[in-house]
């Protein structure tokens, strides 16, 4: 199959015009159908170096997938899976990985002298021209998605930067651990190879945990992904000890000291994943050996705005006209993990104003926003957040983030600033919104000050999504909804469950949602936070005031096909 014949005469400009490329590019798309005038508009004006594609990517108007299928059926090109198509080892050596990086292509299979390659932008004929010039291979073009090239690219990088890492030659190569305790972070050794290529894999899918936990005959290697442990791969015993000392080394601890628990961090460019990390390392004797558990912060994240949450609309705007007060305090709560600092974040993002001064106290700071004080607690050094929270009061800030209330000094000052002209956002760990009146008055904060000071409290979990490529739509039975205390009115609804591909590692999710209730205060919620009225009398109120529960933003999100029955009852039941 030959490339694409219709543009010849604008490849044939020795000096291309980035301008006439978009231009020409417009054209095409808008032959496609695939977007209004009016997107293709927007996409025209944040095109980047010519790619249309790429200002379609930045305004989110289409997905990839559309992309790619409207691009495959314009030209008359296969359009190829590359998360069901296997790539062969051949065709990936046929072309250097880095001109299939800078062109945003994958060379999937070779067939005598025809390469196939997926191409994300067959548009970029100067860039197919240099892919003829860095093969002798006859090309044979294909379409994918471009979220799909990118993700096979970086899976073979991490596979190059793996290069020579196997188990063999770790077990046959018998002073590797001895070398390491010497090591000075830029060895080429097997083993840091190794440990190099599980970082960067636990990076590419998104982990926010590493476990390395020995066993009685292997070190067990386990990411925490979208909030589940998943098991990656076994290290036989005997190299057990040199990953855990190249950990050890990397997080700069005491690799002689293995009978206690040792902190550390490792800073971290992961250019293979794209990203740049900060990563907690902490360290735990057991009885069959270290364990090591690192916890990876995304430092090139942007941070988060309120839609990314997937909160509801209704739910968005309340919470702005609760932020956009000037003083009082928004608490996001929830157990560890549940994402309460992302929401903050979220938050902080619709009050970061030029005219307004912000200041966090954060343990760890997990983004970094432009125009925004953050401060990092160090208890070592005798920075908590209670002291911390005294300075920020004398810098006179209009915006205070405190990324959690810990302990009574820390919730009093915290609530005396909401009432003395400032704005606080901070997290509590309860189960739900109204316990967090009853939480700060057990942690000595008079219940008067409470009603006063809290103008909302937002309770919130977080739910795997469903993989949009594999999910399945069923209706469920009235034993299944009875097994799982649902209303029988659900019986006649289509409702999604999992199944399971190569996008979502065959677990049926992909990324997650946030699932909450708002309990915005009022004068009835005031008087009865002020009376220590009980958990279930402010929950009443709060219900009949128009908050809706957990459990009820949780099954209109299954009914609309976001997530699962079957996940709803894991992180509610």
């Amino acid at each position: 199959m030959s490339a694409v014949p219709a543009h010849r005469d604008y490849e044939a400009e020795p000096t291309p015009d980035v301008s006439a490329a978009v231009a020409y590019a417009a054209e095409v798309v808008a032959a496609t159908g695939l977007l209004t005038p009016e997107n293709l508009g927007l996409a025209r004006g944040s095109a980047v170096a010519g790619s249309l594609a790429e200002g379609i990517r930045r305004e989110e108007l289409a997905s990839s997938e559309a992309v790619a299928r409207s691009l495959a059926r314009r030209f008359r090109l296969p359009l190829i899976d590359l998360a069901e198509t296997t790539v062969a080892y051949e065709a990936t050596n046929a072309v250097p990985l880095h001109v299939l990086r800078r062109l945003e292509a994958v060379a999937y299979d070779l067939e005598g002298d025809t390469l196939r390659v997926a191409v994300a932008d067959p548009l970029n004929v100067h860039g197919i021209d240099e892919l003829r010039l860095a093969t002798a291979y006859q090309l044979e073009l294909a379409v994918a998605s471009r979220d799909d090239i990118l993700a096979e690219l970086n899976r073979l990088s991490r596979s190059a930067d793996a290069f020579g890492a196997r188990i063999e030659d770790l077990i046959e190569d018998e002073a590797a651990a001895d070398d390491l305790e010497a090591d000075d972070g830029i060895s080429d050794a097997p083993i840091v190879r190794l440990v190099n290529s599980i970082i960067f894999q636990a990076a590419e899918d998104g982990a926010s945990d590493i476990h390395f936990e020995p066993q009685e005959d292997s070190l067990l290697v386990r990411l925490r992904i979208d909030g589940v442990l998943r098991e990656t791969q076994r290290i036989p015993k005997r190299v057990a000890v040199g990953a855990t000392t190249r950990l050890k080394v990397l997080a700069k601890l005491d690799i002689a000291e293995r009978r206690l628990p040792q902190d550390g961090r490792i800073s971290l460019n992961a250019a293979a994943a794209g990203r740049v990390l900060d990563i907690r390392v902490a360290t735990l004797p057991t009885a069959d050996g270290e364990a090591v558990v690192m916890r990876l912060l995304d430092k090139s994240r942007k941070a988060p705005t309120l839609e990314d949450l997937g909160v509801s609309e209704d739910i968005r705007t309340l919470i702005r006209t609760i932020i956009r007060k000037p003083t009082g305090a928004l608490l996001v709560t929830g157990p560890t993990g549940s994402g309460k600092s992302t929401t903050l974040y979220a938050a902080l993002n619709e009050l970061n104003k030029p005219e307004l001064k912000t200041i966090t106290v954060e343990d760890p700071v997990e983004y970094r926003l432009r125009g925004v004080n953050q401060m990092q607690i160090n208890t070592k050094a005798g920075l908590t957040f209670a002291s911390a929270l005294r300075t920020i009061l004398r810098a006179d800030p209009d915006v205070i983030m405190v990324g959690e209330i810990r302990d009574v000094e820390t919730a009093k000052i915290s609530i005396e600033a909401a009432l003395t002209g400032h704005f606080v956002l901070s997290t509590l760990h309860t189960n739900d919104a109204p316990s967090a009146l009853t939480r700060l008055n057990e942690m000595g904060v008079e219940p008067f000050l409470t009603a006063s000071a809290v103008s909302g409290v937002l309770a919130q979990r977080l739910a795997r999504r469903l993989c949009t490529h594999c999910r399945e739509a069923y209706r469920p039975t009235a034993a299944e909804l009875a097994a799982a205390h649902l209303p029988a009115e659900l019986q006649d609804k289509k409702l999604y469950r999992k199944v399971g591909c190569t996008r979502c590692n065959r677990t049926g999710y992909k990324g997650r949602i946030a699932l909450v209730e708002l309990m915005v205060m009022n004068e009835e919620l005031e008087g009865l936070a002020a009376a220590r009225a009980s958990h279930s009398e402010v929950e009443q109120a709060a219900v009949r005031n128009g908050m809706r529960r957990l459990w009820d933003d949780g099954l209109e999100k299954v009914e609309q096909g976001i997530t699962s029955l079957e996940e709803l009852g894991r992180i509610l039941s």
